[in-house]
């Protein structure tokens, strides 16, 4: 016979027991038993119950009320305990269904009822004998009732009202907070939409409680036309239909009726108390207990002042000085154990700082990242990101992000914004890793008015300066020399709007070195959502993820949007294959592959490119030379380019444009860069049929 001792399913284990107790199975469970128990509490309204399952349903229904109570103590926050609205209706119409069975069975019983839990609380309230315990215990019935409705009840119904109301009217403003620091990088993305999330539900649960309320005090007024219809309907049956006596029937059934009452409205009155508790504590930091706490023994003083009021209160005539003077002592004990919580606190804080200290003494801590890009503001600027004066330069910074995103295809990173005590008040600079790109001075409560092209129709009066971004002349006015301004042809500007023009200009120059390689796998993780062949071909080429990085980073230097990042994967996925293939060879074939869109990104309105071509035989130099002329042919070459861009000038075209070949095209880029970054170059193979050309010259060199 075979030994079958060790044989087990393929895979190991036993599958079908892995899916029976499985999380996702386990929570099938819950969800049928909670169904269940909800159509068993509605069933509750109609169905008859034995005595016995009445006292179970009913001790279960103290308990579930008890942990409700606690559950809200201990709740820090309330979006914690999300369900509380549902599980206040379920739990109402559960008390109501109990409230009817037991009416039904001490109706159709009578005397002979024998609910333990009703007659138990029926003993302890009424007592066993004589109509004064009946009377106290019908008053103190009474009373509890008057307490829950009128105090308890009412007062959690209108902070429901009121939390509901200011939560949803303080949503947007919140929601333009978590924004605003998104923007100054002070938390991710991801924590943003997250915190959006949970104000999203918090508004719903407060609405949902405004709602909820009224069913604690529906159930009270309930309960109270109930425990009136008890005793009619009590005496009625006893007497007219089981003929009992009258003391017999008043003393049974007015006992049962405070007994059932109280079973009903004790779970009530504790969930009415969580209904209070939950929509009161809404700016609280902790639970209920550890709130308490730290609130009542912040000030010493007062525990002081408590404790002198009651030892004074001793020596009147009438008061008790034996319970008095024990509570002021107790008082003084509190003072003076508070009063030396703060040094406590402070040796503990210094021996902490102690060990710390020892600890970097004895480890040298890890090297913090340099921030991808920084906003870096003296303290006279620290105005405009203040969230109590308006903040307008962050929502400002936040839409310049998504900008960049639509037009250059760019994600940009969380930009910091910090004050920097070394910069002059008035000063504000842009760092790119640490390493700074741009810096510049505003004049808070001034515009800054940038000359006209042609010149003022009318003088206008202003200290003069530069425009910060582009370096023409502007001048510093007054709010009252704005519209002056404005009617003479000066394009008038405010200091968020300066820094923010700024940032755009930072970001379109230096846009190829923001993109990391962080930056691009998470483009390309999101890309492959949809795109997953696009992006494993162009992954699988040699050029690999920090090819298709200088690839993306090349368009990007010269202002080419990289929004268009699956034809460029494709691209660089049919011909990065090829053979001893460099990067620049790649990026000439995408910026080919994006000639549409390059050719109207400096196209006018008639689809016309106005450009300046090159002299063939200074084509053919630069391409020998691979870009490094000799320096008196570069002398001369940046020469030409200067008396091009007067000409294009002249003609009042702002675009400076070279066609040239090819092979040509990046190495005339890369020979006038630095002295025309503004330079566009174009090749031959870029221009579509769709495209206008209009030649405003050719340059070649001067003859010695």
């Amino acid at each position: 016979m075979a030994d079958i001792s060790n044989v087990k399913p393929a895979g190991g284990g036993f599958p079908a027991l892995g899916k029976i107790f499985s999380p996702a199975a386990s929570a099938r469970r819950n969800d049928i038993w909670v169904a269940v128990g909800v159509i068993v509490v509605v069933a509750m309204l109609i169905m008859p119950l034995p005595t016995l399952l009445l006292d179970v349903l009913m001790a279960f229904n103290l308990t579930l009320s008890l942990l409700i109570i606690l559950i809200t103590l201990y709740t820090s926050r309330a979006l914690e305990f999300s369900v509380f609205p549902s599980i206040l209706l379920v739990s109402t119409i559960f008390g109501l269904g109990l409230n009817i069975s037991s009416t039904r069975l001490i109706l159709a019983q009578g005397e002979k009822f024998n609910g333990k839990i009703i007659r138990a609380f029926a003993s302890f309230v009424v007592g066993t004998s004589g109509n004064d315990g009946l009377v106290i215990g019908f008053i103190i019935f009474i009373i509890i009732i008057a307490v829950q409705f009128i105090v308890i009840t009412k007062g959690a119904t209108r902070v429901s009202e009121v939390a509901a109301r200011f939560t949803l009217d303080s949503l947007p403003g919140k929601q333009m907070a978590i924004d605003a620091e998104f923007s100054s990088g002070a938390i991710t993305e991801s924590e943003a939409a997250r915190r959006k999330r949970d104000l999203q539900r918090e508004a719903d649960f407060y609405g949902s409680m405004d709602g909820a309320s009224k069913f604690v005090s529906g159930n009270v007024k309930v309960g109270i036309l109930i425990t009136a219809i008890n005793i009619i309907g009590g005496l009625i049956v006893g007497v007219g239909f089981h003929g009992e006596d009258w003391n017999g029937a008043i003393r049974n059934y007015i006992s049962f009726t405070i007994g059932d009452g109280l079973v009903s409205q004790f779970p009530a009155l504790l969930i009415s108390t969580a209904t209070g508790l939950i929509v009161t504590r809404a700016v609280s930091e902790g639970s209920f207990g550890a709130d308490v706490s730290k609130q009542f023994t912040s000030q010493h003083i007062i525990f002081w002042i408590a404790g002198s009021l009651l030892f004074l209160m001793a020596f009147l005539p009438g008061f008790p000085a034996y319970v008095l003077i024990p509570m002021a002592l107790l008082s003084f004990m509190l003072a003076v154990a508070l009063s030396r919580k703060p040094a406590r606190a402070a040796d503990a804080q210094a021996a902490k700082a102690r060990e710390k200290t020892a600890e970097q003494a004895a480890e040298i801590s890890p090297v913090v990242p340099l921030d991808p890009l920084s906003l870096e503001l003296g303290y006279g600027l620290v105005p405009l990101v203040d969230n109590d004066q308006g903040a307008e330069l962050l929502n400002r910074i936040t839409h310049i992000r998504k900008e960049t995103a639509l037009d250059m295809g760019l994600v940009v990173p969380k930009i910091r914004i910090i004050d920097n005590m070394r910069l002059e008040p008035p000063e504000y600079c842009f760092k790119i890793k640490g390493t700074e790109v741009a810096r510049s001075s505003l004049r808070l409560g001034m515009y800054l008015a940038i000359l006209p092209p042609g010149g003022p129709r009318e003088e206008v009066t202003g200290e003069k300066t530069k425009d910060p971004i582009f370096g023409t002349p502007a001048l510093w006015i007054t709010e009252d020399t704005r519209e002056k301004a404005d009617r003479a042809g000066y394009t008038v500007v405010d200091p968020s709007s300066i820094i923010a023009t700024h940032l755009t200009e930072v970001i379109r120059k230096h846009a190829a070195e923001i993109l990391g390689r962080q930056e691009l796998q998470a483009i390309l993780e999101t890309l492959k959502k949809d795109y997953p062949a696009v992006v494993d071909d162009a992954l699988k080429t040699p050029l690999g993820l920090g090819g298709i990085q200088k690839v993306l980073q090349n368009l990007l230097r010269e202002r080419v949007s990289i929004r268009n990042i699956v034809e460029i994967l494709e691209t660089i996925a049919d011909y990065g294959g090829l053979e001893n293939v460099s990067v620049n060879f790649i990026t000439e074939k995408a910026r080919q592959t994006l000639a549409r869109q390059i050719c109207f990104q400096y196209a006018d309105e008639a689809k016309t490119l106005s450009l300046f071509t090159i002299m063939p035989r200074l084509e053919q130099a630069i391409i020998d030379s691979r870009g490094g002329l000799k320096p008196e042919t570069q002398k001369r070459w940046i020469s030409a380019l200067r008396g091009a861009k007067q000409h294009l000038q002249a003609a009042e075209r702002f675009s400076f444009i070279i066609l040239c070949s090819e092979a040509a095209r990046a190495l005339v880029k890369a020979s006038a860069a630095r002295e025309f970054p503004e330079l566009v170059v174009l090749s031959s193979l870029e221009i579509i049929p769709d495209i206008k050309i209009e030649a405003l010259g050719e340059i070649k060199l001067e003859e010695k």
